[in-house]
């Protein structure tokens, strides 16, 4: 498959980008060499190879899974810098 100034055209169309005779050019060889390059990885030979999510041998380590109480309302509460009952105050940013 090549890609031709019709298709750059339809792409940016799409795309919403405003193209050029240069900006053209440069896209169909760039995207060109892209594809050549995909061309390439198709020709490997993986018929006999894992898929795999990560290059190092190891298992993850799990932990215990335990309901804990966290995020105390009187703890979030005293870092507010100003009180006010049971509001986390802050300053105004928007005037």
């Amino acid at each position: 498959m090549t890609i031709t100034k019709n298709t750059v055209k339809k792409i940016s169309k799409l795309s919403r980008i405003a193209t050029n005779e240069k900006f053209e050019k440069n896209m169909i060889k760039d995207l060109n060499s892209i594809l050549k390059f995909i061309e390439q990885l198709n020709e490997v030979k993986t018929d006999n190879v894992e898929p795999l999510a990560s290059t190092v041998d190891q298992e993850l380590i799990k932990r215990e899974d335990k309901v804990s109480l966290m995020n105390k309302k009187k703890d979030i509460l005293s870092n507010s810098p100003a009180d006010n009952e049971n509001f986390y105050v802050v300053p105004k940013v928007i005037e």
